[in-house]
């Protein structure tokens, strides 16, 4: 029986020590806080079908069903608004992702804090909290052996580096693989969504997802996340992203007062809703995240050690993809380990096939971040005429609505070979 070591307790960590352990590979997980309940980040998240695939591939029943249950109201669409609030073009929820009788291959918005809680349970004997790695070295029979900085360590068959976007596994195993400041920074702010706020809050904001384009080197991104059950704690998630120029060069130093005004500074022409949801998001829940992005690495040779998620693939959250590709990376990674664990593919093989579909996969969804990014910055006036033009076109005549945006939300969590292949046998 193969035992895998899983530097990391994010969220494809978490769903990878799931999908082994359902399938009887011993798993252990590291993570560098010293408890459960240090993350207190309670940001909404957008889980596409293949996030949702994902999931079901790697949970067992009752985890999957506790996914279901836990997951916030759907509908609403996604806006795309002026900062005046004029509505440029709704893309409604069926042309993004058409009703499918499979729950696992529909979208949910979740809570982050909420999943990552559905993830851990039933893992308590096999995460490790406060293992900060430091490094690792292999064994004269190649096996990897993990060192942590408290001075123990961990010996297994694989070692998989599931550290994020700072990844000390990666920077060790492929220290040419390099990662780049994206020019932009993001800020996330939650407005509570209760009577209060919801009197003066607009119609549209209170719905769905939505994109206030502003002509500018800056957007606004805000999701409505209600929860199902249990009812409360309802939220619109805010995203402001801006050129990195128009923020102090150290802007994680800054208090979410602070951000708050740097904010209010940019914003001074929109629409007066707008502003004041700005400042009526409190301060303690104001958190400032600088942009990165991995650079494409040239392939490399297998070994007993590889990566997932942002730990290879890194991107800057526009497009909301991250997550789910980290899922994604989980699902491939469990299937080819179960085939390496029963004798169908040798060990290298396996970790090799899973590397060279990760890669293709993982790096077109950076690139699409990337777009987005950029298109959301969008400031040059006629590009910005010309989309907004578009747009307004669009929201008049569905077929161009659906020519415009229904591929963009398809392509990137349409279902590949191989998870088309383990529907069809399961």
């Amino acid at each position: 029986m193969l035992d895998v070591l899983i530097v990391g307790g994010g969220i494809g960590g978490l769903a990878l020590a799931q999908g082994l352990r359902k399938h009887g590979i011993n798993a252990a997980v590291y993570e560098r806080d010293r408890r459960r309940d240090d993350r207190v980040d309670r940001y909404r998240l957008a889980i596409n079908p293949a996030g949702s695939r994902s999931l079901r591939a790697c949970l067992p029943d009752p985890q999957w069903q506790a996914f279901t249950d836990t997951t916030g109201r759907p509908g609403g669409g996604f806006g795309f608004l002026g900062r005046d609030l004029r509505t440029l073009v709704l893309v409604e929820d069926a042309l993004m992702y058409p009703d499918d009788p499979d729950p696992a291959e529909r979208a949910y918005p979740v809570d982050r804090h909420t999943l990552r809680g559905v993830l851990l349970d039933g893992l308590d004997d096999a995460v490790h909290y406060d293992k900060t790695f430091e490094r690792y070295e292999l064994t004269a029979d190649g096996r990897p052996t993990a060192h942590f900085a408290d001075g123990t360590s961990a010996t297994g068959d694989v070692l998989v580096g599931a550290d994020g976007i700072n990844s000390r596994v990666r920077a060790q195993y492929l220290p040419t693989a390099t990662q780049r400041d994206t020019g932009a920074v993001g800020v996330g702010l939650k407005l509570p969504l209760n009577d209060d706020t919801r009197a003066w809050l607009p119609a549209r904001l209170a719905a769905g997802m939505n994109l206030v384009l502003t002509g500018a080197p800056h957007f606004l991104f805000t999701s409505v996340f209600e929860r199902q059950k249990p009812v409360g704690d309802d939220y619109l998630l805010c995203a402001f992203v801006a050129r990195n120029e128009l923020f102090p060069s150290r802007p994680e130093r800054l208090d979410g007062a602070q951000l708050k005004a740097y904010i209010t500074g940019l914003i001074t022409d929109w629409h007066p809703a707008l502003r004041r949801l700005i400042d009526e998001c409190p301060p303690g829940d104001v958190s400032v995240f600088p942009f990165q992005a991995s650079d494409r690495p040239a392939p490399w040779a297998p070994s007993r050690v590889t990566v997932l998620g942002d730990a290879v693939h890194g991107m800057p959250p526009a497009g909301g993809n991250g997550a789910n590709t980290a899922l994604r990376d989980a699902a491939l990674l469990t299937r080819q380990l179960s085939l390496a664990g029963t004798g169908h593919l040798p060990l290298p093989d396996a970790i090799g096939e899973y590397e060279t579909e990760m890669r293709e996969y993982g790096f077109q969804a950076v690139d699409l971040a990337l777009r987005t990014l950029q298109q959301g910055m969008m400031s040059n006036p006629v590009n910005v005429g010309l989309t907004r033009g578009w747009f307004s076109l669009c929201d008049i005549v569905s077929p161009l609505r659906r020519l415009t945006f229904g591929p963009s939300w398809a392509k990137i969590s349409a279902p590949r070979r191989w998870e088309r292949a383990a529907t069809l046998t399961s």
